[in-house]
């Protein structure tokens, strides 16, 4: 006797540290017991029939292997079966243990003797079908049944003896009591028992990596719930809420959600929900109150691209400001010091930006500053000064480039009008050596699509310098024709608004 009420209580002290030990934050949590079922599922029957109990492991390492299903009954001596069934006919507390598993929870069956009995399921749930049925052993036949609840007449009717709850709550727990009125007149009643429905999953609880994370950390939330032993595959939806049920997750059968950045705008109530997928169960946890850390900025620092001293003129200055420390959104600023000018300012979560002066002049020289903000104060950094260092050199490729062009554009002016002077009639061309008269033009000829108008060179008495013998032409013009019946000879005064200005005061390249 002494040998078998240890084995018991070392069963139980094992069975107790490993539940303790359980893992609670997720929905497979503590699958460590066996699981003890009833068929039929009544917990009271008459006296005479017979029930049979069903054990269930989950494989889990146990302190001792078993060979096979061990059945425990009050202070009777365990026994052990090689299948997982046991059929039983008297009144008592059984549990069972399955190879690898822990010891069940105990199921009490009672065979009753009573003319009138009410039989309840061994386990509910919240969401499962509550079934009580009111049974009468004997000839006699029941007329008119009723159930109480807590002593309240619940349900009367002729019609079925069975009391049907369709999605049992956790409300409906309490004490029920059978009446039956049999043709006779003559009332009948049972003992009452009382009925506990169960939680299918436990409430949530939200947790949190840190409650009071710096600023652009990650952070992780976990929705924790644990299901029982007997409903393990149990599918449940998790969501995350903020404040005011605003919604920052979709429903996911997983319990975690990791926040990749969190900002100080993100502080406030947080809180999560489960449900079963059916969506019949909906249950949500207490509020967690995650305050973020912003860290003001430090070190405030301004560097110019390229260096200070190392600007030329006409390249691209950028002046980058950054902040050793500081977290969240950061207002820049970007200053002169001798005239206070403000040159631009960003906003934006980093501790660094920029900002570029796209051509760079001896104008800008001088000393620069920037300032950073992020809610705490403005932080000023230290003056730098830019000094523009001009390369002559550029400038004079700059000018020969560009009297080179000028004088390729001044041969193809040139080539064109030796072509056009070519295509007119005999005799209109220039007589001798007189170049520097004005020309005198004939009836107009057909026009060349080349030459769209006569070309009159003359020589203008305005910066002409005599002793510049390279000077071929002071100016050449364009003439355009005037409308039908005017004179055919065209003027070459300044103030014909029909004259244009090709090239002037055209000199030889040496």
């Amino acid at each position: 006797m002494l040998l078998r009420m240890l084995e018991e209580a070392s069963v139980l002290l094992w069975a107790s540290l490993l539940v303790l030990a359980a893992p609670v934050s997720g929905p497979l949590a503590a699958v460590y017991k066996s699981v003890i079922s009833v068929q039929p599922p009544w917990t009271t029957v008459f006296r005479g029939e017979r029930v049979n109990l069903t054990c269930s492991g989950f494989h889990f390492y146990a302190q001792e292997k078993l060979q096979g299903y061990r059945w425990f009954s009050g202070k009777a001596r365990p026994r052990e079966t090689p299948g997982n069934t046991l059929e039983v006919r008297d009144s008592g507390q059984y549990r069972c243990q399955a190879p690898g598993s822990l010891p069940s929870n105990p199921v009490h069956l009672i065979f009753s003797s009573a003319s009138l009995i009410l039989q309840a399921p061994y386990s509910v749930f919240e969401g499962d079908e509550l079934v009580l049925r009111c049974q009468k052993r004997g000839r006699e036949k029941l007329a008119v049944v009723k159930y109480t609840w807590n002593r309240k007449i619940i349900s009367g009717t002729d019609e079925s003896f069975d009391l049907l709850i369709p999605k049992a709550s956790l409300n409906n727990s309490g004490c029920y009591q059978c009446v039956g009125f049999l043709e006779n007149a003559y009332v009948l009643k049972t003992s009452q028992i009382n009925i506990q429905i169960q939680e299918l999953f436990s409430r949530p609880k939200l947790e949190v990596t840190d409650s009071q994370p710096i600023e652009g950390k990650p952070v992780n939330l976990s929705c924790g719930t644990q299901l029982p032993l007997e409903r393990p595959d149990t599918r449940l939806h998790f969501v995350f809420f903020r404040d005011n049920g605003v919604m920052i997750s979709n429903r996911s059968g997983s319990p975690d959600l990791q926040i990749t950045a969190i900002w100080r705008e993100d502080s406030g109530s947080y809180w999560c929900g489960a449900e079963t997928v059916t969506g019949g169960i909906h249950k949500r946890s207490l509020p967690l109150q995650i305050d973020v850390q912003r860290i003001p900025v430090s070190g405030v620092l301004l560097e110019t691209q390229p260096q200070e001293d190392q600007v030329v003129e006409g390249e691209t200055l950028v002046l980058v400001c950054s902040v050793a420390k500081g977290t969240g959104n950061t207002t820049f600023s970007w200053h002169r010091e001798d005239t206070r000018e403000s040159l631009g300012q960003k906003s934006q979560r980093s501790q660094k930006a920029e900002l570029e002066i796209p051509v760079i002049g001896e104008s800008h020289a001088g000393r620069y500053y920037c300032t950073a903000d992020n809610g705490y104060g403005l932080i000023q950094s230290q003056a730098v000064n830019v000094t523009v260092r001009s390369i002559p050199g550029i400038k004079r490729s700059l000018v020969a480039g560009g009297t080179t062009g000028g004088s390729l554009s001044i041969l193809l002016a040139v080539a064109l009008l030796f072509y056009c002077w070519h295509q007119r009639k005999p005799g209109d061309g220039f007589q001798g050596d007189i170049i520097r008269r004005p020309l005198t033009v004939g009836p107009p000829g057909p026009f060349n699509p080349m030459c769209p108008a006569p070309v009159e060179l003359q020589q203008l008495y305005i910066n002409v310098h005599p002793r510049e013998r390279d000077l071929v032409y002071s100016e050449i013009q364009i003439s355009q024709p005037g409308a039908e019946g005017e004179a055919n000879t065209f003027r070459t005064s300044l103030e014909n608004q029909h004259v244009s200005v090709v090239y002037s005061e055209v000199k030889t390249q040496l």
